[in-house]
Order: C-alpha cells, then sequence, then structure tokens
C-alpha cells in the first residue's frame, strides 16, 4: 500500500520512452545525394589533374569542370545545413505534439489520468489483471457538498482540497491501480483484486473514506469533506461487450452505485446490484414524466376535509397533490414531490395545482377555507408571496379563506426570509401555518417571533396517541403552548374514533384525518357539499363542473343548492 498508483504522469514516461521515427524532408536530402555523387564523379576527373598541375606535370585543369566541382562542394554543404535545420525544426514539432498530447491526456491540477485518458488505460488494466486470472474493482467517488467549499472558500481553496484529495487517494490505493479525476470533485480508481479477496477491496473503501474525511488545511482554513463511493466489479462486465465499451460499462455502473450512496445517506460506500439500475431507470422515467405531466394536465389537487372537533362541522380542506399518470397510474405526493423538488420543477408544479385549486374553490361557501402546502424550496424564492398574490387576483379568490402551510423544516434555513415572507402574506389577509409540528425541532423563541395563526400537529404523534401515553402528554404540552401563545390548533392523522375522543378532551381543535374520509377529487368535494348545500353554483358559470352536478341531479336530490 505503500507505492503510489500508477497516474497518467508516470504511463506517458512509458508511453512515449524513445523518439519516434523521424520524418526526413527526402527531396533536400536527395538533391545533396545527388551533389556528392557528381562530386565523386567531377573530383575523379578533376582532382588527379590538379594535383599533377600543382606539381608542374600537367597544364592547368579544366576550368568548367573546376567550376563544377567548386558549385558540388557549395550545392552539398547547402543542402546539409538545409537537412540540419529541418531536422531540428521537425524535432521541435514533434515534441510539441507530444507535449499537447500528454496535456489532452491529463488532469493539470491533480496529474491523474483524465477522463479521456483513463478509458484506454482502465481497459488495458481489465486485459492485463484477466489474463492472469485477476478481477478489477472500478471505484467511483464523488465529494459530498464539494460546492459548498467552493461558494464558502473561493475556487482556489476548492482546487488545493481536490489535489490534497487526490493526494490521500493515492497514499492509500495500490502501486498496481490506478487513480483518474473525471472532472469536477468526481474520481474514479481501478484496482486488481484475487475474487476471493474482495473484502480487501472493502476494507481498501473504508481506509479511502476515512483519510479523505480528515480535516484539511488550505489556504488558512481548514476544511472538513466526506465522499460517496460506488464500486462494480469486472465480473459484471457482459461477454460480448468490445474493448471500447469495457471502461464505460464499468464507470457507469459504479456511478450508479455511488448514486444509491448519497440517496442512503453519504459518506459511505455500496457495491453495484442490478436493482440499483433499475431504480435509477424508473427514477429516469418519473423525472420525464413530471416534466410532461405538467405540460399534459395530469396533476391534480385531492382535498382533505378539516372538521372543528367540538362542533364536528366541516370548516374546510387541506389540498394534496396527486398525479394521474397515463402510464404509472395513481402516484402519491410521497413519491413525486421530492423528485419534483431535486429537478427544479417545483415552483410550476404548484402554480398549477394552485391556480387549479382556487377554481374549484370559488364555489364553496364562503366559510369554508383552502389550505396549501409550501415547498422549502419555494420559499427560497424571495418573489414568492408576490407571486402568489398576483395567482389569487387572476383567479378571483379571496386572500382571506387561503391558508398556507410552512414546514417546521423551513424555519432552519433561512428564518430571515421567512419572517419577511410570513408577514408579507399576512399583510395581504392570508393566514400562515407552522405544518408538521414536532419534528423540526423549533424553538419556543421562534414560534415567538413569527406570525403564526395556527400550529398543525403532526400525524405521527396523533395517530400513536394512547390514554396516558407519551403521546397524549406530548400533545397536551403542544396545545398548553398553542393556548399560550394565542395560537389555534389543528390535530393530523385522525384515523380512530378513540383518538378523536381523546382529542376532544385535550381542548378545542380542528382536526383531518382518514377517520372523516379519504382525500377527494373536486367533483366528489363538489357533490358533498352540493348535498350540505355549501355550494355556490352561481360562481360556476357553465363549466365542465357544473354539467357534472347536473348530470348526477344533485340540485334536485341534494337538497339546498345556493
Amino acid at each position: 500500500m505503500s507505492a503510489k498508483p500508477q497516474t497518467f504522469r508516470e504511463a506517458l514516461g512509458k508511453k512515449f520512452s524513445g523518439p519516434d521515427p523521424l520524418e526526413r524532408d527526402f527531396v533536400t536530402l536527395g538533391i545533396a545525394i545527388a551533389a556528392l555523387i557528381l562530386f565523386v564523379g567531377i573530383g575523379g576527373t578533376v582532382m588527379p589533374q590538379m594535383v599533377r598541375a600543382w606539381q608542374g606535370l600537367a597544364g592547368q585543369p579544366d576550368v568548367v569542370l573546376t567550376n563544377a566541382l567548386l558549385l558540388n562542394i557549395a550545392v552539398i554543404l547547402l543542402g546539409w545545413n538545409r537537412y540540419k535545420s529541418l531536422k531540428t525544426e521537425l524535432e521541435r514539432t514533434r515534441l510539441s505534439e507530444e507535449m499537447a498530447r500528454k496535456l489532452a491526456d491529463i488532469d493539470a491540477l491533480t496529474g491523474c489520468y483524465n477522463r479521456r485518458s483513463i478509458a484506454p488505460a482502465l481497459a488495458a488494466l481489465i486485459e492485463s489483471a484477466g489474463s492472469q486470472g485477476l478481477l478489477v474493482a472500478t471505484v467511483l467517488i464523488d465529494l459530498d457538498n464539494f460546492k459548498q467549499v467552493n461558494d464558502l472558500n473561493g475556487h482556489n481553496i476548492g482546487d488545493e482540497v481536490l489535489k490534497i484529495t487526490a493526494d490521500r487517494l493515492g497514499d492509500v490505493l495500490p502501486a498496481d491501480s490506478l487513480l483518474a479525476r473525471l472532472g469536477g470533485d468526481e474520481f474514479a480508481c481501478a484496482i486488481p483484486y484475487c475474487e476471493r479477496k474482495s473484502q480487501e477491496i472493502d476494507h481498501l473503501v473504508s481506509l479511502l473514506i476515512e483519510k479523505v474525511a480528515l480535516p484539511i488545511a488550505a489556504g488558512g482554513v481548514e476544511v472538513e469533506i466526506t465522499m460517496s463511493v460506488g464500486i462494480v466489479s469486472s465480473d459484471w462486465l457482459h461477454a460480448e461487450a468490445s474493448r471500447t465499451d469495457i471502461s464505460t460499462e464499468m464507470i457507469h455502473k459504479a456511478d450508479i452505485a455511488m448514486y444509491h450512496a448519497k440517496k442512503q445517506g453519504k459518506n459511505r460506500y455500496f457495491w453495484f446490484e442490478p436493482a440499483m439500475e433499475y431504480e435509477l431507470r424508473f427514477r429516469n422515467e418519473l423525472e420525464s414524466g413530471i416534466r410532461k405531466g405538467i405540460i399534459s394536465g395530469e396533476f391534480i389537487p385531492y382535498y382533505e376535509q378539516q372538521i372543528d372537533l367540538d362542533t364536528g362541522a366541516l370548516v374546510g380542506f387541506e389540498m394534496l397533490a396527486r398525479w394521474r399518470s397515463k402510464e404509472l397510474g395513481m402516484i402519491g405526493p410521497d413519491i413525486f414531490i421530492p423528485i419534483a423538488e431535486e429537478i427544479g420543477a417545483i415552483a410550476e408544479l404548484s402554480v398549477h395545482l394552485m391556480a387549479q385549486a382556487f377554481e374549484d374553490a370559488k364555489i364553496w361557501d364562503s366559510s369554508l377555507s383552502l389550505a396549501i402546502n409550501i415547498s422549502p424550496v419555494q420559499l427560497r424564492d424571495p418573489w414568492f408571496s408576490q407571486k402568489l398574490i398576483k395567482l389569487l387576483v387572476q383567479h378571483n379568490f379571496p386572500p382571506s379563506r387561503l391558508e398556507v402551510e410552512i414546514t417546521e423544516s423551513c424555519l432552519h434555513e433561512n428564518i430571515g426570509m421567512v419572517r419577511t415572507m410570513i408577514t408579507s402574506l399576512r399583510n395581504q389577509g392570508i393566514r400562515v401555518s407552522l405544518d408538521d409540528f414536532g419534528t423540526g425541532y423549533s424553538s419556543l423563541a421562534q414560534l415567538r417571533s413569527l406570525p403564526f395563526d395556527r400550529i398543525k400537529i403532526d400525524r405521527s404523534f396523533v395517530r400513536e396517541l394512547k390514554q396516558d401515553g407519551t403521546s397524549s402528554k406530548l400533545i397536551d404540552a403542544i396545545i398548553s403552548m398553542g393556548d399560550g401563545l394565542q395560537m389555534p390548533i389543528t390535530a393530523e392523522g385522525i384515523e380512530t374514533p378513540e383518538i378523536l375522543e381523546l382529542l376532544k378532551q385535550m381542548g378545542s381543535l380542528k382536526g383531518q384525518g382518514y377517520h372523516y374520509g379519504q382525500p377527494e377529487p373536486a367533483e366528489k368535494v363538489a357533490q358533498r357539499l352540493a348535498s350540505m348545500g355549501l355550494l355556490d353554483l352561481s360562481k360556476l358559470e357553465a363549466s365542465d363542473l357544473a354539467w357534472d352536478l347536473a348530470d348526477n341531479g344533485l340540485q334536485e336530490a341534494g337538497g339546498s343548492v345556493r
């Protein structure tokens, strides 16, 4: 383990050892050779004449031949000098081209292989290891939250962290392995190993994670970084895979395993399994389906009743998102909302759902409120409150009937922006409630400083409510706190009559849950409200929903319709 892995700098020294055959200017060389041959021919005649003339044994040599000889000598010297110049120039060109090839195939920051050069090197290593009965583990490494390092400390510090990380990886990897930086904060390693000793790879990767996690001193600051790792063995290669495809396939599978490690909490490693690839393909289908579904109107609002526990009266509805996919069927928000947030589609999706909900709720009785949930991603938009108010105006929906629910986890992201947004919404007559209370560790000081209108107890506490149990004491404490802060309370997740009775004994609350029925689409809600006399069809005009209600005979059979 002490010897460093082969980097591209070292590989280049082997690959380019010894100069390539030098191209020559054969025309210039041919002229010089021809002049030399002519010199030999003429010299054989003129030189003896010149020697005898110097000895006084003969007259002057032939002038024409003598001049031709001198001219040949000049041509030979000029040709040879030209040939030497061309040789020097070609050598310089060859060295420049060789250096260009080196720079194109090396990562200039770390001296490792780059994305272009690792592919043939990995294919050659797999072929070489296979001939010795060995496998090759391809390890893909992605530094966790590296963008924050650049954002907080600058790119110079980020580059230093990358160089130190590469050095640390090289210190741990064996000498016969490969190390590459694929780009950004992504590295790849290739390690030959014996199939019977695969646990050595686990141990090695654990050491890599441990070594990289040590604090890094760079530019006067101390940076801590972790990494997510995916591993794949060469025995996953398809037998028919070409030499060109080998590296691509290995890196792709390792990347899938690395992505799985990211999803499982980062700072860990996983070996590739086929189920990971199926999951990733399904996710890609979901991402594509979400984008297409927003355009085609596949996302629809469902509504859950909110009840006054003291009187049993219906006081409003909470809008819940549903995806009625043509290919996948009905999909719940717990699946598509996190993905929509990650791919940046949540704002467009939310606007579509709110616009539809405002249209649906316009025909409800004016005493009924509409609650909508806001994603933490949307709260990062400083213009969100203005956009929401504009949407209310466009659909002519009264702000006083709207209640915006903000999850408790949002309070820890940017408390200043959240306070400004809540104030802006309340100034327009919109009520704001704190959703999922009890799961985000908000403090009493935060609740006092933020102008919430209502607190919603998370369903996880309500579902576990038992007489004299821990949850009942916790809910009692939340209700007492709400009374002290003069904030009304809503209990989510009421599913049984027993839980309902316990909650009634604790105070004056609003409640919602499956005890009152499953969430329903707009048509079902309109039918329910029509039968209760809580629907104002005069506001509906001649929309499709009006015709649906008429077709069902609700005006005749469902009681009074306002």
